[in-house]
């Protein structure tokens, strides 16, 4: 194979003559043959942005020439059209803090711009991914804002997904709005409450999970660039830290801020931690509510049945005509795999000492992988699973009419202890509480109709019942 001579502070190495990349990440290939999974694209492009302000910035305070900031920024923008992205060759396991990635984007975008100026890749006197690209800088502070900048832009997806899956909530909630059925709790009958009511309550609980990890996503607009390595700005210029934040709030479009205090913002990582855990709360309602989905759809003899599910695919190799409920069971491991992320983020997350946290590239891999998941997911869930969800409105008012638990109603009427003894002899009966009342004499046919309106006694009003 073709190959040219790179040269490091260990020595040199033959890097295949092609190759944008040079000898570190060589190294870094070479170090970390772990799992074969690289940066995401999105990861990428968000370092890119970074590359580029700081370029931007170190040409305003007049420490990198022009013509090197010309040839810089046009290499940055090819990466942000989706250029180059094979040449990221470095395992998300990697060194701590992120170095050999970070180093990975320097010699790219170096032997790019080299070639750009008309140069060959390697002659690093002329541009060098550390003196010229990585001016100014350090790993430590450009990292985690790249980290931050991709979780922020990639967050505005999931926002939108959350909101089409409260509204697919919701919509089947006027849908089944007059729906009636039993409730439950400790999966035993309960008072009565329409499909609709349930349906509506999913829908709120995943609006307060996208609003809480939208208020929990303001944390990351306060970027560390121009920290430099230990948060005191080593090797930068007094105006730096201000030019390239005004660059990066430019080029992405994000209300980004200074950092309040820069060793604080590479010491700590409680921002990811705060997004992670909102990804781990969100994950459990959506386990809580795919749950209860299977549940309702259970069946079609032995179980509940008051919900049919889209038939997306047969549900057995050996039982003809089985149908599962797979949507909801690929939500659940969806979910599981989040929670498990959060737990390698939050052992992470505790893992910094002293001036900084080395643990940014399993954060960022596990954070990005929670995101993807569920931006990638939703939309299948919502036009697969939920709204092709019908309900077996004479199931529900079936189970609702011999449900004991009606006899509830029958308390400021009857008193507790002989309520409970209506609703043991219903069970033992097998018919419904209103009928037995009347059978017995405690209640007129009259009293018991107006008693037993459960629509009104569950708060429907009569709009709902046209």
């Amino acid at each position: 194979m073709k190959s040219r001579i790179e040269r490091d502070s260990l020595g040199q190495r033959r890097v295949p003559f092609n190759a944008y990349y040079g000898i570190q990440t060589l190294r870094a290939t070479e170090n970390f043959p772990v799992s074969g999974i690289m940066a995401r694209p999105e990861f990428i492009v968000a370092y890119a942005m970074v590359k580029k302000a700081a370029a931007l910035a170190n040409q305003d305070v007049g420490w990198l020439e022009p013509k090197i900031t010309i040839a810089i920024v046009a290499a940055c923008d090819e990466i942000l059209e989706g250029k180059l992205l094979d040449q990221f060759v470095v395992d998300d396991f990697q060194a701590g803090a992120g170095t050999s990635f970070n180093m990975n984007l320097n010699e790219v975008i170096a032997n790019r711009a080299l070639e750009l100026m008309g140069h060959k890749k390697g002659e690093y006197d002329i541009i060098s991914p550390n003196d010229h690209v990585n001016m100014a800088q350090s790993t430590n502070d450009t990292y985690p804002t790249a980290m931050r900048l991709c979780i922020l832009i990639i967050a505005q997806e999931l926002l939108d997904n959350l909101d089409d899956l409260r509204k697919a909530f919701m919509k089947k909630g006027m849908e089944f709005r007059r729906v009636l059925k039993s409730g439950r709790t400790h999966l035993m009958d309960a008072l009565p409450v329409t499909l609709g009511q349930e349906f509506m309550a999913y829908s709120i609980a995943i609006k307060k999970s996208r609003d809480m990890l939208k208020e929990k996503l303001k944390l990351l607009e306060e970027v560390p660039l121009g920290a430099t390595a230990v948060g005191t700005g080593a090797n930068t210029h007094p105006d730096y830290h201000t030019q390239v934040v005004k660059h990066l709030r430019r080029i992405t479009g994000l209300n980004l801020i200074e950092a309040e205090d820069p060793r604080e913002s590479l010491q700590s990582r409680l921002d990811f931690a705060s997004i992670s855990g909102g990804l781990k709360a969100l994950s459990l309602e959506l386990i809580r509510i795919s749950n209860d989905l299977r549940l309702m759809n259970s069946g079609p003899t032995t179980g509940w049945a008051e919900i049919r599910l889209p038939a997306t695919q047969p549900g057995s190799s050996i039982m003809p005509g089985k149908v599962n409920p797979v949507m909801a069971e690929c939500m659940n491991m969806i979910c599981f795999q989040i929670m498990g992320n959060d737990l390698s983020v939050s052992m992470a997350v505790q893992a910094g000492q002293m001036e900084l946290n080395v643990m940014n590239p399993v954060m960022i891999h596990n954070i990005l992988e929670s995101m993807v998941l569920l931006n990638n997911y939703i939309p299948v869930f919502i036009e697969k699973c939920i709204s092709g969800i019908e309900a077996d409105e004479s199931k529900c008012r079936s189970y609702l009419e011999k449900n004991p638990s009606i006899a509830t109603f029958l308390d400021p009427h009857i008193g507790y202890l002989q309520a409970a003894e209506v609703a043991k002899e219903a069970l033992r009966r097998n018919m419904s509480v209103k009928d037995l009342v009347i059978e017995k004499g405690i209640l007129t046919k009259k009293q018991a109709d107006k008693i037993f309106d459960i629509e009104f006694l569950i708060g429907m009003r009569k709009s709902d019942k046209q």
